[in-house]
């Protein structure tokens, strides 16, 4: 059981450095795009921010509530380490092919659809479990957040873009564009912090429910605020793992994400990166997990929808709209059918 335990937390930090390159160009598309930074300094940049999340999560929010919700997205009696491992698998494979194709999918929703899809399977199959597997209390806002995140990040977006425009109707189009573009180095850092601090929490998740699993059968009763206070190197890692992931970059998410949905200028980029990030912040606080790639696919769809509605590539947007309504059930019927494999070979 414990070599089983090993390879869930290897895989699992494999997933949250896949998470990181995968994600990268939620954080730096804009910036990219606009040509602030190349994009080397641009990955350099977002992975700095996204381990600095760490210690805003410790120090700031002083629990690590994201962690804690995806823990219990499955009922307790319906995990074990065999569950976990398949649903794992399941999130890298999903990742690795929607990065290939560069599609902007979630990671979190991959995550939660293997989760929940192996869970099913060890309860005796979709039809028998799913009223007893699923914990609503977490599932059900985490599930609602597909279509809240990008729609609070889409009217934030529009509202911050108008209020900026007006404020500077009078301003030099030159030294306003140098100014915003200095200001983008700020909401980038503000929205990687965002990322990090939301994303690192779900591998957290998955790692200590396995955690708490092996302590039980060794006689042990332990909480997730418990399992992170005795294993201290576990939320230090995930938040290192998601940033050497990020310095990796994610060049073809960036391509789509940075010019393919709308042309943003870097005023706009301010505008995009700062609601994403307070969209961001506020499903921290309330202990959410949401999609990072909804939330910034949101706010640049909300930016060019200030200029005319037009402006927004809408056959590109419905397309990413598909992949993340398809990403939990094809995530959950992969990891249902890793699970019979892994039990199997792991009995």
């Amino acid at each position: 059981m414990l070599t089983l335990l090993v390879i869930i937390i290897v895989l699992a930090y494999i997933f949250d450095f896949i998470n990181g390159f995968h994600d990268s160009a939620n954080s730096i598309a804009t910036i990219v795009s606009t040509k602030v930074l190349t994009p080397f300094q641009a990955v350099l940049w977002a992975a700095l921010f996204n381990f600095a999340a760490f210690f805003i999560s410790k120090y700031v929010f002083h629990e690590f509530g994201i962690g804690n919700t995806v823990a219990k997205w499955v009922n307790a009696e319906f995990i074990n380490l065999q569950v976990l491992l398949a649903g794992i698998m399941a999130a890298i494979v999903w990742n690795l092919v929607t990065w290939w194709f560069g599609i902007p999918s979630s990671s979190s929703h991959t995550l939660m659809g293997g989760f929940i899809g192996a869970a099913l399977a060890h309860a005796g199959g979709f039809s028998n479990g799913v009223v007893d597997v699923i914990n609503y209390a977490k599932v059900v806002p985490t599930f609602l957040f597909i279509f809240l995140a990008p729609l609070i990040g889409t009217v934030i977006a529009f509202f911050i873009t108008i209020l900026i425009v007006h404020i500077c109707k009078k301003s030099n189009p030159y030294k306003a564009d140098n100014w915003f573009k200095r200001l983008q180095l700020l909401s980038s850092a503000a929205f990687s912090l965002g990322h990090g601090g939301n994303d690192a929490q779900k591998v957290m998740g998955i790692i200590g429910a396995a955690v708490i699993f092996y302590e039980s059968k060794l006689g042990h009763t332990m909480s997730f605020n418990q399992f992170v206070d005795a294993y201290p190197w576990v939320p230090f890692c995930s938040f290192l793992a998601i940033a050497l992931g990020t310095l990796s970059g994610g060049w073809k998410i960036v391509k789509t994400m940075g010019t393919k949905i709308t042309k943003v200028t870097p005023l706009e980029g301010v505008a995009a990166e700062t609601a994403g990030a307070i969209t961001l912040f506020l499903t921290e606080h309330f202990k959410i997990p949401v999609s990072t790639t909804h939330t910034i696919t949101g706010a640049i769809i909300g930016v060019g929808a200030t200029k005319r509605l037009s402006a927004v590539r809408w056959g590109v947007t419905v397309n990413l709209m598909w992949a993340w309504i398809v990403t939990i059930p094809l995530s959950a019927l992969m990891a249902a059918g890793f699970y019979y494999v892994v039990a199997f070979f792991f009995k």
